[in-house]
């Protein structure tokens, strides 16, 4: 009969096993866990009766010479005060066609109109604070948009809020598509917007070859907003394009308010490896056989020049005569 002692040890081995895995994946004793604080935002205020929180970003519009108000709001989640510092900038399209602002420097539209109640704010744990702003509208501003942000940066994080700003007068949208180009199974184009107002542009292509239609695409909404005197360059991809044929390639684009491009390039499709191909084999087989035909005639003049007779040398003769001559005469 087995000892109650051995019994006892049998079931304390899988209680023991359990608390010892207990105790390792406990947190030590008067040990913290460290969790990332919430990163601080910064976003347009919301109005006055509370609501408009959602707001993606800042619409102002008035005349030249205007001032123009509104507030930012900057919520702190985490729970240490945060100093953010703030500033106004000039918005751009990038190359790709992104959204971009300006550095401290350079801004001579929208963010150089932006004023801020303090250059930076200090906000307090789990606290938000409402900073005015105020955009003063020079008195010889041109008419139209005037795309901008207010940029809030602290802990070398850095939060652009857009600003759309809108200088009343004439509004002239005119769009244009140049620079043309097709590589390998890729279109390459440029739009320049040419007027005063954002766009958002739609692009058809279609695709004529030597048999016919190629391509046909309708228009659709491009993911850029082309800001006024800017030009973004782009691709369009063709991934069924054609290994063979002569191409015309049109592009035509199209904005609110009337605006309109068009542009179209030729494009030559060739199996370049196919071809390099061949004609490597084929400079190989004249190589070949002009070798070939080199060493037939090689072979022939050998075996004519065995067979002739010996060359003789024509001073020889001369002598041979003269020696004749003169015994004929002894």
């Amino acid at each position: 009969m087995p000892s109650l002692t051995g019994h006892a040890t049998r079931l304390a081995l899988p209680l023991l096993a359990v608390l010892w895995c207990t105790l390792a994946m406990a947190p030590a004793a008067g040990a913290t866990e460290h969790r990332a604080a919430p990163a601080w935002t910064a976003q347009p205020a919301a109005n006055g009766s509370g609501q408009g929180d959602g707001r993606p970003y800042f619409y102002l519009e008035g005349l030249p010479g205007s001032v123009l108000q509104d507030r930012l709001s900057v919520t702190n989640p985490g729970p240490e005060p945060v100093t953010v510092r703030l500033r106004g900038a000039d918005a751009y399209n990038a190359e790709n066609g992104a959204f971009a602002v300006r550095g401290t420097d350079g801004s001579t539209g929208t963010g150089a109109w932006l004023r801020t109640a303090s250059s930076k704010v200090t906000v307090p744990a789990r606290t938000r604070a409402d900073v005015p702003v105020s955009f003063t509208v020079p008195q010889n501003a041109l008419p139209g948009d005037h795309p901008g942000a207010i940029v809030a940066e602290s802990g070398g994080r850095s939060v652009g809020v857009r600003v759309q700003l809108r200088v009343g007068g004439p509004t002239l949208a005119a769009l244009t598509v140049e620079d043309v180009t097709v590589s390998g199974r890729t279109i390459h184009y440029t739009l320049v917007n040419r007027g005063n107002a954002v766009l958002a542009p739609r692009l058809a292509v279609s695709a004529d070859g030597v048999l016919g239609t190629l391509l046909r695409r309708g228009a659709r909404t491009l993911p850029v907003e082309l800001m006024p005197g800017q030009r973004v360059r782009l691709t369009e991809p063709w991934r069924d394009a054609p290994a063979l044929d002569s191409v015309t390639v049109r592009l035509r684009v199209t904005a609110a308010g009337g605006a309109h491009g068009e542009a179209t390039a030729s494009a030559v499709f060739v199996p370049w490896a196919p071809l390099t191909g061949g004609a490597l084999l084929l400079l190989a087989a004249v190589a070949a056989g002009v070798y070939g035909l080199r060493r037939r005639r090689g072979v022939r003049r050998g075996a004519r020049d065995d067979g002739a007779a010996p060359a003789t040398d024509p001073q020889q003769h001369s002598d041979e005569r003269h020696l004749v001559k003169a015994g004929a005469e002894t």
